[in-house]
């Protein structure tokens, strides 16, 4: 069975995507991985990614922009996986942070964190263009009354995040991404059997 392995910079993330992805790919086996934080992630990466023996695995990295430059962020992590390992690595940025996805979708926080009516103010114009909120987090906390906490927000909001939602460019960059990769890996796969 294929495998997909999820690096992520933190734990909202890994839990989150443990909702989301099996939605996405109900036949992939799916390993989600937490690091502390951005720094631990770019250390232990190229140990992991070398040390990984399982065959027929991808691996998917999820990091936040923050305040950095997106092209050179992804630069970087693209540096670091080159010189570790020979697999498929797909790099996703979230622009700003994971947040940002969850405002793409505020009929998703507003069931998941039993907030009714949240869903109104996605016609706000501050909330049209999710990936342009300077700090998505504080302002979550703030439209949720602090009922958003990370983890335990970032996993039941993920049950119910939209797979279809375009209102976070970089949310349906990472599922066209996550999409794209599996279902060429699947092809390639059945190529070869017919060969």
């Amino acid at each position: 069975m294929r495998t997909l392995v999820v690096f992520t910079e933190e734990m909202s993330a890994k839990v989150m995507l443990e909702s989301l992805l099996p939605r996405l790919l109900p036949a992939i086996h799916i390993l989600c991985v937490a690091f502390e934080g951005k720094q631990d992630l770019e250390k232990q990466l190229p140990i992991k990614l070398k040390g990984w023996r399982t065959p027929d695995t991808a691996f998917v990295i999820l990091r936040d922009q923050d305040s950095g430059n997106c092209h050179d962020v992804k630069s970087n992590l693209q540096s670091i996986c080159d010189a570790a390992t020979k697999a498929e690595v797909l790099i996703r940025i979230a622009c700003r942070e994971l947040e940002s996805w969850y405002f793409g979708d505020l009929a998703a926080v507003g069931e998941g964190l039993e907030i009714d009516g949240l869903s109104a103010l996605q016609a706000k114009a501050r909330y049209r263009t999710p990936d342009n909120i300077i700090q998505p987090s504080n302002e979550l906390k703030k439209i949720t009354k602090n009922r958003y906490q990370k983890v335990s927000g970032s996993r039941v909001i993920g049950k119910y995040l939209s797979l279809d939602n375009v209102r976070s460019r970089s949310f349906q960059n990472f599922i066209t991404g996550v999409r794209r990769m599996m279902m060429s890996a699947r092809d390639c796969a059945s190529a070869s059997k017919k060969s």
